[in-house]
């Protein structure tokens, strides 16, 4: 064969081909095709090794050039590569969940959500330099490495880049260090959008941060801007660099209908471009190569393209959601080893001996554990000056920015949080109010999904504390929203008490140190709490100053001795069930009602899968709306169980959105005593 036809079959068109044969026979599940940008090979080059980066799904070439500087064989590269296509669950990047870029020791996975990745690799950047300043050593990160996104022109227009753009530029501005490196390929076309040359008019208007350009058919144009760029960004500021010119010469993946949208000699003038072509030429021209020797190279390559593979497509797949349920998120750390790891720790500062408001337990519990773990950091808006419910109250003033405000955009605040823990911090990210983690959807299940996405090999761990949630008479629906979302791999835990808070966020973080991600949900009604009854000041509560009193996520607390009835309550659940029992009992004369106050919302507890057999009846209480209520998930594995009485009610939450001004959607205790009520008259059919 010619060798004018050997220079136009590079590794990656060979990859795209292979990968699309895999599909045909049934083996292979992965057919986007990197052709075309062979050239940011020279981006491999420019960056260091140790550098982190997050790799668009169509630049394999970078990939290859860093495992192969990471001192991979070519060999083994490629192998991983096919193990990706087939979705081999010996891919050591995704481990046969998904197709995915990377496989280094700082290499970070790339979800096809386009621009998702960008937000934490700012995140990773802002990290990376502020870990040893906070005088943390061995850390995942270098102090002096760079964070490196990637992307194609299409994804520019994606609210995760322009969220990410916008981080970085405002905190160029405020003078914080911020060593993030976009690279953008302009191939002029998004899957079936043409370009219409709008990416040259979007970096000149809308990016601040410097911006350097490189011929993307060239590998010495790529190599020289991208290692300009590199050495800008290293001293401490975001920029960019756009990889021009370059031709995708065949369609996005498979089942991309070219002829749907490009001429017959748009698609053929596509296939007929070569960048590779072109560099072997000025290779041997340049007497840095001859054509023999590239032949032979290119040959090795084939036989090593295929015999990956040959060998991949034979490799066992995922077939058992046990193994993929196991995925979802980090083990957890039991009671005794987080209590082990909190008395190496330095002592906590003195905390009062009198009863607390829940806020104010929350906040000495915040204040404890930033002075124990100098690892930990808690980002937010407007939390440096207290925040809106004062439960961050002089923290800032005390640790400084490692209490540090963020714009208001929950999209790059969630992204921090996910770049922060892979730079070897523990973040705790606080969302205003529980309607506004919506804004930040997308890089929400990002963070839960991380796991999984990695087989385990990047988690993101961190606590969100996600406020304004549940009943109030201010802000309406979108300060008071009442649904929560339950996403597998996220620990969700709603409190009820200050006490219970504070050894529940010792918990929790020493969780999300392990990598787990956990949301802490504060209600609003019962953070100023100080009554049950009257003036009794029954929620103020003594705050629990042994660091190592904790409280796992399978622990309960029971309220009363009585076995005839439980109510199964969470967060402003629990004191809405106790008023309600007192209902019950002087106004109905129901005796024997014990309240469940069980926070642990992602699934069935151990706490309460041992108490609710010992009760005639239960009532589950549910704080948010009926339909879209945590403890249904809870009711079926109690009836998968049979441990549920048959006498048994779920009552929740009105099912439309929260006025201004009134409390008349909320769970409130005539909903509790009526449910309670029909669960006694309730006779129970006998089966024979």
């Amino acid at each position: 064969m010619s060798i004018w036809r050997w220079t136009r079959r590079s590794p990656l068109f060979l990859l795209h081909v292979q990968s699309r044969v895999s599909n045909f026979v049934g083996e292979g599940y992965y057919t986007i095709g990197p052709c075309g940008e062979e050239m940011l090979a020279g981006v491999g080059l420019a960056l260091r090794p140790s550098d982190p980066s997050a790799l668009h799904y169509r630049h394999v070439s970078t990939s290859l050039v860093r495992a192969l500087r990471h001192g991979k064989a070519m060999d083994q590269v490629l192998l991983d590569r096919a193990r990706g296509y087939c979705v081999s669950t010996l891919d050591p990047v995704g481990g046969g969940h998904h197709c995915l870029v990377g496989g280094c020791p700082n290499d970070f996975l790339v979800t096809s959500t386009l621009a998702s990745q960008s937000c934490p690799a700012v995140g990773r950047a802002a990290g990376l330099r502020l870990a040893p300043h906070l005088g943390l050593q061995s850390l995942p990160l270098p102090a002096d490495g760079i964070s490196y996104i990637s992307l194609g022109d299409g994804s520019v227009n994606n609210a995760h880049f322009l969220s990410a753009i916008n981080l970085a530029e405002y905190m160029q501005h405020r003078g914080f260090q911020c060593p993030t490196l976009f690279g953008i390929s302009d191939n002029g076309i998004c899957i079936s959008l043409k370009g219409y040359s709008w990416l040259k008019k979007f970096t000149e208007q809308r990016l601040g941060m410097k911006i350097f350009r490189a011929d993307g058919t060239s590998i010495a144009s790529v190599y020289a801007a991208t290692k300009e760029a590199a050495d800008f960004v290293r001293r401490g500021s975001p920029a960019a660099v756009v990889y021009e010119g370059i031709t995708r010469r065949f369609g996005h993946a498979a089942t991309d209908r070219q002829d749907a949208y490009l001429t017959e000699e748009e698609i053929e003038a596509a296939e007929d471009s070569c960048v590779l072509s072109e560099e072997c030429a000025r290779l041997v021209e340049q007497g840095y190569a001859a054509y023999p020797e590239l032949l032979s190279k290119m040959n090795r390559i084939e036989e090593m393209i295929e015999t990956a593979f040959d060998q991949a497509t034979q490799e066992p797949k995922v077939s058992s959601r046990e193994t993929l349920i196991s995925f979802n998120s980090q083990p957890e750390v039991y009671k005794t080893e987080v209590q082990k790891q909190i008395s190496s720790l330095p002592a906590p500062p003195a905390t009062p001996k009198s009863p607390q408001l829940m806020r104010q337990c929350m906040t000495l519990a915040l204040d404890e554990q930033l002075s124990m773990r100098k690892n930990l950091v808690y980002i937010g808006e407007d939390v440096q000056h207290g925040g809106y419910y004062r439960v961050t109250e002089n923290l800032h003033k005390k640790h400084g920015f490692r209490v540090a405000d963020f714009p208001p955009d929950e999209t790059s605040l969630i992204g921090v949080g996910i770049g922060y823990a892979q730079a070897g911090l523990i973040p705790i990210v606080e969302i205003p109010y529980a309607k506004y983690l919506d804004c930040g959807g997308d890089m929400f299940f990002e963070a839960v999904i991380m796991n999984w996405l990695s087989a385990g090999k990047k988690p993101a761990g961190m606590v969100i504390r996600l406020q304004g949630f549940d009943k109030g008479v201010f802000g309406g629906n979108y300060h008071t929203h009442n649904t929560l979302h339950l996403p597998p791999g996220l620990d969700v835990v709603a409190y009820s008490n200050g006490r219970d808070y504070a050894r529940g966020l010792r918990n929790a973080i020493a969780q999300a140190e392990a990598g787990r991600v956990v949301m802490l949900v504060d209600s609003t009604d019962l953070i100023n709490r100080r009554h049950l009854f009257d003036k009794d000041d029954a929620w103020r509560m003594p705050y629990p100053d042994d660091p190592t009193d904790i409280m796992p996520f399978d622990e309960v607390r029971v309220h009363g001795e009585g076995r005839r009835v439980a109510i199964v309550s969470y967060g402003n659940g629990v004191p809405t069930s106790l008023r309600a029992r007192k209902v019950l009992e002087e106004e109905h004369g129901v005796k024997d009602v014990a309240v469940i106050d069980a926070p642990y919302l992602s699934s069935l507890s151990k706490g309460l899968a041992d108490v609710i057999p010992k009760y005639d009846a239960v009532i589950f209480a549910d704080v948010c709306k009926m339909g879209q209520h945590p403890q249904a998930g809870l009711i079926c594995e109690l009836q998968r169980r049979q441990l549920l009485p048959a006498r048994w009610r779920s009552v929740a939450a009105a099912t439309t959105y929260n006025p201004l001004g009134s409390t008349v959607t909320f769970l409130n205790e005539d909903d509790i005593v009526k449910a309670t009520l029909s669960s006694l008259l309730f006779v129970p059919t006998i089966r024979r």
